[in-house]
């Protein structure tokens, strides 16, 4: 496990009572522009990297990395693949969570799962799909050029209205972490232990999730409302997989979050 300085990024003043949690698994970067801007509106936050190629490593230096940047429990604001990471922490180590922000989180039943990959194929050109599953399945995001090219194509068949101007993070790509990370992940789901672990979730859960996200907000608002005794589900309008890139859903994100934030 790499030293905790090295996997941490600080955006803003302390006290740092909230922390970003990427997608991936295996991808690092993504959600800087979110810890940024926060940061600009006066909080303390966390960008968290995570390094281990196992679930059960990348819980523990989670783990490590809250209870060496925080005086107390944290607001964990989790995308993606990060969104499940973060369920997972909050229900082996609830005093390190205050609260949780599931970000565009992958559904959390495999029936619910069965039609990203439709929804996303459904937005991309024949050559562009195929391309697309050569880079995720292949070697050619370990590239510069083709790890640019797979977001590109992956931003495509996402997003609603990305903003044409707005700088785009530099994020990093470990397969070896996402081809040992996600096959165990993705059991867990299979097998509804992802579920039952999350069953232990006590602190309070707010889900935000775009309407044009291929992670259809089903396979998320109907089985957390289930199980979750604080829980909240909030569908973005117009909006993709990632809501501060969007025209016309990054204002309320960012309000959503400001509105978590005041009240820790």
């Amino acid at each position: 496990m790499k030293p905790v300085s090295r996997t941490t990024r600080r955006h803003g003043a302390p006290p740092f009572t909230a922390a970003v949690l990427h997608g991936g698994p295996g991808a690092a970067g993504e959600m800087a522009p979110v810890a940024q801007e926060l940061a600009t509106r006066g909080h303390g936050v966390l960008e968290l990297l995570q390094t281990e190629a196992s679930i059960a490593g990348q819980i523990s230096e989670l783990r490590q990395q809250l209870e060496t940047a925080c005086t107390g429990p944290a607001v964990l604001i989790g995308f993606s693949w990060g969104a499940w990471l973060a369920c997972l922490l909050a229900a082996r180590h609830p005093a390190r969570v205050s609260k949780l922000v599931l970000v565009g989180c992958p559904p959390f039943t495999a029936r619910h799962a069965a039609g990203i990959e439709t929804a996303r194929r459904a937005r991309l050109q024949p050559a562009e799909w195929q391309q697309l599953n050569a880079l995720l399945h292949g070697s050619g995001m370990e590239t510069a050029a083709g790890l640019a090219q797979a977001l590109h194509l992956l931003e495509k068949s996402e997003a609603c209205k990305p903003l044409p101007d707005l700088p785009r993070p530099a994020i990093s790509f470990d397969r070896k972490i996402f081809n040992r990370v996600w096959p165990e992940a993705a059991d867990l789901r299979r097998s509804g232990a992802l579920l039952r672990e999350a069953t232990r979730i006590r602190c309070p859960v707010t889900a935000l999730h775009g309407d044009h996200d291929p992670h259809p907000a089903n396979g998320v608002e109907l089985p957390l409302r289930k199980i979750l005794p604080d829980f909240s589900f909030r569908l973005l309008q117009r909006c993709g997989h990632k809501p501060w890139i969007e025209d016309h859903a990054r204002a309320v994100f960012f309000q959503a979050l400001e509105d978590t934030l005041a009240l820790t």
